[in-house]
């Protein structure tokens, strides 16, 4: 935590009275806005929680914060100055966690000033619009008005229609055989659905509600299922569990994907001609789907809507199993595949040179929901020698997680193994807090900063640091956890708050053909950008190449300012899971 190396206090009435004289702002008229130097959360502060504001021009005295009738409320000052490790920009940090009392705020730095907002719930807001962001995402049914306001559209992507492409062709279902697959979300900025990262996506939200199942009880987004007895959480991804299954081919090996072989351009789905194909059964997207159905064999069972469902979803996931077990090499290398077999298919990749941490996952899964030792022993030989975060790419930690958490495990040396390795790891976030120029557990070194690093690196990271704070109860974990929340939502070197639709100074112009296809200004709301991206894979002039700053609010920085199911579910994870901490501080 921050050490306050200085005087901070809240100001009562009586005393203003007597110290008014000495600040600069006192016209009962608050000063407009002239924020470009005040860098912070843009959305809200919970009022028991860390409160933490970046100046990034030079100042050195007193820190005002005052209420809508411009009564100062508290004061404060620099707490401490750090250099920006890439640019060596002075940060000058403000800590007035102190200001606890719910309202509207202006924050007075001389002549900086800026808007903020303390309240309960604070974050809620945020979460439910990245999970409703998933209804936005939906194929293969009309987007309501009443559901989705001025952003709904008409059916798009039926998929009754898709081929079985060269590459995935068997005897009972050769090149060109048609299959209907329909419904779930559309991957990314583009119009295409992939089992690899549906199943990643689903797996760590369905993990985050295994750990807080009554906080999303009550977690309702207004989707169409709504009010069914069913959480909103499930019911959406129940969504797109139902394309998924029809997915598995008849030997239980599931596609890798479905695809357009182009991307499609920025137009509406309705108005979308390419065909659709099936492509190349692949041993990850296998793996995958058997741990997401075997979670949710587990988790559904409870819910008479979903029970049947779930039963049928264990078998279909002891299936995929079968059949990657048995086919070790079968990986997806499309640029391999485009050399043998026309249409050559250019979209999204998902590719991998090892499905180890895929069958650790699956097999954990499988022993969790089935108690079957045969899934037991084929773990033990897969763990690996470390804790890191999770990606579409690298699952491991969800299992390590799996074998920390669950009862199942408590008394196994292997749980106390990895109850190290994941010690060890929060240790290395600790040391990049202590560092950061902005106060924080993410964005302190170069490496931080790639495709999709606010999901990956500071969203994933952000859970895991809540995962170590309700195992201790420690303070310095939830103080870590906001700093990352904060980060996302503006306090950054780009002052720009990365969730669509919240802050003053928020992603405009994601990479997201529905947001610019529509013929609406603003871009569908609760999705998270990619992040700064030093790799600037998309070929676009940044306007700096500093790694923390290496972003671009355009359209067509796919490598900036994408979007993807993956990235708001590591969103919805994180923000639920902080938002149920902060709200319940009492438990702790």
């Amino acid at each position: 935590m921050i050490q306050k190396r200085f005087t901070s206090k809240l100001v009562g009435a009586a005393a203003i009275a007597s110290t008014l004289a000495l600040f600069s702002c006192t016209s009962k008229t608050l000063m407009p806005d002239n924020g470009a130097h005040v860098l912070m959360n843009q959305v809200a502060f919970y009022p028991e929680g860390d409160k933490i504001l970046v100046l990034d021009s030079a100042y050195t005295g007193e820190v005002e914060f005052r209420d809508m009738n411009n009564e100062l409320a508290y004061v404060s000052e620099v707490a401490e100055v750090k250099q920006s490790p890439f640019s060596g920009a002075p940060r000058y940090i403000v800590d007035f966690s102190g200001l606890d009392i719910e309202g509207k705020y202006q924050v007075v730095a001389g002549d900086m000033r800026q808007t903020l907002e303390v309240k309960s719930g604070a974050l809620r807001d945020v979460a439910k619009a990245a999970l409703k962001a998933f209804y936005y995402q939906r194929s293969g049914v009309e987007i309501e008005a009443k559901y989705a306001g001025k952003w709904a559209r008409p059916l798009g992507h039926p998929d009754t229609n898709v081929m079985v492409h060269p590459t995935a062709a068997t005897k009972e279902r050769p090149a060109g055989t048609i299959i209907s697959s329909p419904f779930g979300w559309y991957d990314a900025g583009d119009y295409n659905k992939y089992i690899v990262n549906s199943a990643y996506s689903i797996g760590i939200m369905l993990q985050m509600y295994e750990t807080i199942p009554e906080y999303f009880e009550k977690f309702d987004v207004d989707i169409p299922e709504t009010g069914n007895g069913v959480p909103d959480l499930l019911d959406e991804i129940y969504f797109n569990l139902k394309w998924m299954a029809t997915m598995q081919d008849t030997d239980g090996g599931l596609y890798h994907k479905l695809t357009t072989p182009n991307f499609e351009a920025f137009i509406m789905p309705s108005e979308c001609k390419q065909q659709r194909y099936v492509v190349q059964k692949s041993v990850t997207a296998s793996y995958d789907y058997a741990a997401c159905m075997a979670m949710v064999a587990r988790i559904y069972a409870k819910y008479d809507l979903y029970a049947e469902f779930a039963k049928e979803m264990l078998e279909s996931a002891k299936k995929a199993y079968k059949w990657a077990k048995a086919n070790p090499t079968a990986l997806y290398f499309q640029g391999k595949n485009n050399e043998k077999y026309d249409p050559d298919v250019v979209t999204g990749e998902y590719g991998d040179f090892n499905a180890s941490d895929e069958q650790l996952w699956a097999a954990t899964e499988l022993y969790i929901s089935t108690g079957d030792e045969s899934y037991w022993k084929d773990t033990k030989t897969l763990w690996p020698k470390s804790y890191g975060l999770s990606s579409w790419g690298n699952v491991a930690s969800i299992a390590q997680w799996e074998l920390i958490s669950k009862d199942n495990f408590v008394s196994t040396d292997e749980a106390f193994e990895h109850r190290k390795y994941f010690n060890d790891y929060i240790e290395t976030l600790e040391a990049k807090f202590a560092q950061s120029d902005f106060a924080c557990a993410y964005g302190a070194v170069a490496k931080d900063f790639h495709w999709g690093c606010l999901s990956e690196g500071c969203c994933n990271a952000g859970a895991e640091i809540l995962r170590a704070y309700k195992k201790t109860g420690l303070p310095k974990y939830r103080t870590m956890a906001v700093s990352n929340a904060d980060y996302i939502l503006g306090r950054n070197p780009m002052r720009n708050c990365y969730v669509t639709g919240f802050g003053y100074k928020s992603t405009k112009n994601p990479h997201q053909r529905l947001s610019h296809a529509d013929g609406i200004e603003d871009p569908l709301p609760g999705f998270l950008a990619g992040g700064p991206n030093p790799g600037k894979q998309d070929g676009l002039t940044y306007p700096c190449d500093y790694p923390d700053m290496c972003y671009l609010d355009d359209m067509n920085s796919y490598a900036s300012n994408e979007i993807a199911i993956n990235w708001n579910a590591s969103l919805v994870a994180f923000l639920a899971c902080l938002d149920d901490v902060m709200s319940n501080l009492e438990q702790y």
